[in-house]
């Protein structure tokens, strides 16, 4: 036997064979970007599983004392381009206008794509570069190689085991592979649940082969028949202006009738049929019986409309309408180096590659993560692809080291010829990272375009989640807001504070600067659609940022609030200030919102954002000199005289004799109020709360209190009555149950932060694993002993713990980095950065990493401002 023989026959026990459900990495380093494809291949641990690139292996080795790596290694023979999968994911940018049927490049046609697909026939093409590929097993420390002719030679079992792990591996779909979307069809559609018993009406309608117009205001296109009544009727119009005026989906509001089909789409193979009730594309399986209803013989008509599905894959193709906001007008120059990779898309995923890129600017996110990687990847955890401080450190540390900032290569080119003027990178695919911050969300776990100011906001919570000790990063965002009430019948005031991270700031369309030409433009719209002709072009309004800033600070008037002075509802005053100014500001533009008819838009505005801001007008004074302040006085329960009186068992009372119950006397809670709140997404306990500290004096009242005191410790805990000492069925003495203690233990708090927690909750786990996380900076400041009473004295004397901790300071800032939007919603369209480095500003268009020429500074969507220290 071979001492190679022997030593495979040593580690035979810790040699696996993939099984159903396991994980397996093959495509990605667990710490860094290096794949197959990379110089030095990847190695894959027949063990557990994990792939490492060659600068990582050693380490893992060393730490687990595996000797047994499967070494993959992928040398490309050739490139397919990936352009239409890029296209139909987020629509990035074209350096040229070359013909649809020519690459630009000297290499064969593209073959334009026919279906609303990818990776399957007709669709567009994913990437599918053709690689050749070896594999071997590499013994460590020694780095021995075994090949699979090498194995002939050896012990039947030592040949079978390794073979059999050898060939699962290479068969096992890769954790990358499974995560992401390879084949996907748009034009896969359901059967509609009305089709199979559509109410057609018998009023006699016939409709013509040809000539259809609109029947409310002629437009001769985009026209859509009612398959219920037949009325011929326009579809929707576009957020620019263009499309239809929302006839048909109008009609569909006042009929109900649900099924309609696309004129001129209907073909003997069938045609475009939307159901408004479910939203989507669908298939009438009793199609041709539906047209033939109206006498339309399906067998001999022709199609003289675009499908949708050819409209969708035109728009995919086209980038001449976000031209200003990509630069795509003008050639760009690429730029590489540290701190200038790109990010391929993963599909949808821009969103998340702007946000990430903006963060890894900001040294607070610099230090954490990059500064100290070594740590981190030392400390990491057996599966550090589950580790959610090593996947942001191995994020981090590709977007700043440089190590994969280079030009794509691209085989269809001269060898010989530059790569460097086309800007696209190698860069570095997020995939690891994706899955772990989208895991368990019902958005950002999906291939679907998400809101970047959401994904924010979400990385931002798993920041804090995995923070609550040591340095904490997102503290460069976090300010203090101060809202200021005042009573206008009393003129006593009330100051509330809660944290923030984004300032929204809203967008006062009428008090636009070129009015005039709006409202030009709205004439002719109205004209066009009188006429049947189509619309034309919307101009963009022109909004001026001080506007925008001063509906933000300016004073809301409050109808129904109830007053705690006078005892009664009233008007009051609400100004919002900025109790602290964070190292970092971020501003969202709300340029999403709902039109009369609910459905989404997108306002489209230009606002002169500045490069400087100051803020210090808006920072919130306190309670000033001879200023009175609203009691805290709660509103009394409302009692009527049909509702049952009963009491809150006292500490004698029993549920056999009454008469020793409690004279405090139960609420009575206006249900409908109650409800409302609940189905705004607040706590129950919340709603309760709002409404009986509120006197059932309305929503609007209690959606005051609701928004007044979201950050309260106890906020999501039990009404407790007033003379009451606990929440209903809660003793101050009743035991808390040992096993949740010991769960919540288990996390990482300490036995009095759990107790808390489940003494807010009434014991039930699951609502205290919640309370626990969203109450971190109370929890960090307990000062408790082991009863969960401080040393020095009783609850009631102790005194309240400090609020979140926030960085403060002057409130100048200067402009270092915007995200920007294109495209009718924030589920839909592309988005991209630009970046202010050395004074130089750079767009991130995923792997396009280039010098900017004309950052559209007016068009962003989220805007990140630095603090100016003099």
């Amino acid at each position: 036997m071979t001492e190679v023989s022997e030593i495979l026959m040593s580690v035979l026990s810790t040699i696996r064979v993939p099984r159903p459900g396991d994980r397996v990495h093959k495509d990605e380093c667990a710490f860094s970007f290096a794949s197959p494809e990379s110089e030095g291949g990847l190695y894959v641990c027949m063990n557990s599983f994990l792939g490492f690139g060659s600068k990582y292996v050693e380490r893992h080795h060393a730490k687990t004392g595996q000797r047994a790596y499967l070494h993959i290694t992928r040398t490309r023979k050739t490139q397919e381009s990936s352009e239409d999968f890029h296209r139909i994911s987020c629509y990035p940018s074209t350096e040229n206008k070359e013909d649809d049927n020519n690459s630009g490049s000297g290499d064969p046609p593209k073959k334009k794509p026919t279906r609303l697909a990818i990776g399957i026939e007709g669709g567009f093409d994913v990437e599918q570069e053709q690689y050749e590929e070896e594999v071997k097993v590499v013994l460590f420390p020694d780095q021995q190689e075994v090949t699979s002719d090498d194995l002939a030679s050896m012990p039947d079992v030592v040949r079978e085991r390794v073979s059999l792990s050898m060939a699962g591996l290479q068969a096992a779909d890769s954790v990358s592979h499974a995560l992401q979307v390879q084949q996907w069809d748009g034009e896969v559609r359901q059967e509609s649940k009305h089709a199979a018993e559509l109410k057609q009406l018998d009023n006699g309608l016939k409709i013509p082969p040809s000539g259809w117009k609109c029947e409310v205001c002629n437009l001769q296109e985009n026209l859509w028949m009612n398959l219920t009544d037949g009325k011929v009727l326009c579809g929707r119009r576009y957020f620019d202006g263009s499309g239809g005026n929302n006839h048909a989906l109008l009609h569909y509001q006042q009929t109900g009738f649900p099924l309609a089909v696309k004129l001129g789409t209907i073909t003997p193979d069938g045609a475009d049929v939307y159901s408004y009730d479910e939203d989507d594309m669908v298939l009438d399986a009793k199609l041709p019986e539906h047209l033939s209803h109206f006498g339309i013989d399906m067998m001999t008509m022709e199609k003289t409309e675009r499908t949708m599905t050819e409209l969708e894959i035109a728009v995919n193709q086209r980038v001449g309408e976000w031209e200003v906001i990509q630069e795509s007008g003008t050639t760009l120059r690429p730029m590489w180096g540290p701190g200038l990779t790109g990010m391929k898309n993963l599909g949808n995923s821009c969103y998340l590659n702007s946000v990430m890129q903006v963060l890894f600017t900001i040294p607070d996110f610099q230090t954490k993560y990059v500064s100290n990687i070594d740590k981190v990847f030392n400390e990491a955890p057996s599966d550090p692809t589950q580790d959610f401080k090593t996947q942001v450190a191995k994020l981090g540390y590709g977007l700043l080291s440089g190590e994969y900032s280079k030009p794509a290569p691209d085989p269809g080119d001269d060898p010989n010829a530059s790569t460097e003027t086309k800007g696209d990178q190698v860069g570095i695919a997020p995939r690891m990272f994706k899955a772990l911050v989208g895991r368990g969300h019902p958005e950002f776990s999906t291939n679907r375009q998400q809101d970047a100011q959401e994904f924010l906001l979400h990385f931002i919570n798993m920041v804090e989640r995995n923070c609550r000790s040591g340095m904490n990063p997102s503290e460069a965002f976090r300010f203090l807001v101060e809202e200021k009430i005042v009573c206008q019948q009393s003129q006593k005031a009330k100051y509330t504070q809660r944290v923030d991270y984004i300032v929204q700031l809203p967008v006062p369309m009428d008090q636009a600067t070129n009015m005039e030409e709006l409202h030009e433009a709205e004439r002719r719209r109205e004209e066009a659609e009188s006429s049947g002709a189509p619309p034309p072009a919307a101009p963009r309004a022109q909004i001026p940022f001080a506007v925008c800033l001063a509906a933000l600070s300016e004073p809301e008037t409050l109808t129904d609030f109830w007053s705690s002075a006078v005892q009664a509802k009233t008007t009051a005053t609400k100004t919002t200030r900025f109790a602290s100014f964070p190292d970092h500001l971020v501003i969202q533009i709300k340029k999403f919102t709902f039109g009369l008819d609910w459905v989404p838009k997108k306002l489209d505005v230009s606002i002169d954002v500045p490069d400087t801001l100051d803020l210090s007008a808006l920072r919130a004074m306190g309670q000033q000199p001879g200023e009175e302040l609203l009691p805290e006085v709660a509103p009394p329960p409302l009692m009527t005289p049909d509702v049952e009186v009963k009491g809150i068992l006292g500490s004698h009372g029993n549920e056999e004799d009454d008469s020793l119950y409690s004279p405090l006397l139960s609420p009575v809670l206006d249900d409908s109020t109650v409800s409302q709140l609940c189905e705004m997404g607040f706590p129950l306990e919340a709603c309760r709360k709002a409404v009986y500290y509120t006197g059932n004096t309305g929503i609007d009242a209690a959606m005051n209190w609701v928004m007044g005191h979201m950050e309260d410790p106890d906020f999501s805990a039990p009404l407790v009555l007033p003379g009451s000492s606990s929440a209903p069925g809660t003793t101050p003495t009743e035991s808390i149950p040992e096993e949740h203690l010991a769960t919540i233990v288990s996390m990482g708090f300490s036995r009095d932060q759990a107790t808390r927690a489940l003494r807010a909750t009434n014991n039930v786990l699951e609502r205290a694993v919640d309370w626990i996380f969203s109450h971190l900076d109370d929890l960090e400041s307990m000062d408790v002993s082991e009863g969960g009473r401080s040393e020095g004295g009783s609850e009631a004397s102790r005194e309240p713990p400090p609020g979140p901790r926030v960085r403060d300071g002057q409130g100048k800032y200067e402009l270092f980095a915007f995200i920007s939007h294109m495209g009718t919603s924030t589920m839909c369209g592309h988005y991209v950065c630009h970046i202010k480095k050395d004074q130089q500003w750079v767009i991130f268009n995923d792997q396009k990493v280039c010098a900017s020429e004309k950052p559209p500074k007016d068009l962003g969507y989220l805007y990140f401002y630095r603090r100016v220290v003099e």
